[in-house]
Parts: C-alpha cells; sequence; structure tokens
C-alpha cells in the first residue's frame, strides 16, 4: 500500500503538470498560435476525462462488482469512435448558424421558449464564470 506522502506528492505533480499545460496554452494563444487545432489537446482532453472516471467510477465499482467496471471504459471508447460524425456534424452547424455557446444553440431553434434560454443559460454556464478573468 502507498503511503500519504507518496500519494499527496503524486497528486500535487499530476495538479502541477495540469496547470503546466494550461499556462503552455494560454501563452500560445497570447501569441497567435493556439493549440487548440491539435490533436494532442483532444488526446489529453480524453486522458482528463478517462482519469476522473477512474477516480471516481472504476476503483469502487471494481471492488464492488468485479468485471462490471468495464462499461466505464468502453462507453468513452465508443464515444470517440463514434464522436467524428456528431462533431463533424455539429461544427457544420455552428460554423452555418455562428453558435458559440449553449444560449445560441437554444436560440437558433424557432420552437425554442425563450425565458427557458434565459432562465437556464446561466446555470449551465456557471462553473465557467468562475474560469473567467476579471475584468
Amino acid at each position: 500500500m502507498l503511503s500519504v506522502p507518496v500519494v499527496v506528492g503524486a497528486s500535487f505533480a499530476y495538479l502541477l503538470l495540469l496547470f503546466a499545460v494550461a499556462a503552455y496554452g494560454d501563452a500560445r494563444s497570447r501569441s497567435g498560435r493556439s493549440i487548440i487545432g491539435n490533436a494532442w489537446v483532444y488526446a489529453l482532453s480524453m486522458a482528463v476525462y478517462c482519469t476522473a472516471w477512474t477516480y471516481f467510477g472504476s476503483v469502487g465499482r471494481a471492488a464492488s462488482a468485479g468485471v462490471w467496471f468495464l462499461p466505464i471504459y468502453l462507453g468513452p471508447t465508443l464515444a470517440m469512435v463514434l464522436a467524428w460524425l456528431t462533431l463533424r456534424k455539429m461544427i457544420r452547424i455552428a460554423k452555418t448558424y455562428r453558435i458559440t455557446s449553449i444560449e445560441d444553440t437554444e436560440g437558433t431553434c424557432p420552437d425554442t421558449n425563450q425565458p427557458t434560454v434565459v432562465l437556464t443559460g446561466p446555470i449551465g454556464n456557471r462553473r465557467y464564470a468562475c474560469l473567467a478573468p476579471a475584468a
């Protein structure tokens, strides 16, 4: 079993790596050479997603249910195999209607109830408000 200092040190090292990647992305963005179009960004995003599922999902699932923890990994894997179909269509629609947010997406639907968009938008984007720089 790992000692507490090793686990805490590994956790902080992982967080430091994540912050270093974010700082590198911000620096490249400021210089006009964004890394968003790079395949490594998507690979690292998928790694973070699967790491979170590993920590919160599969460890406890494997301890209690044995092999039934595999769907936690099969879901994202199948999603990424088929994601290009969905993403291609979403990008085409977003470019056609110049959609940049959830509110824009809901606003382009002709049968959307406007108060619903106004009420659900801030709730859905609340997590991003914490990341926005103070003006």
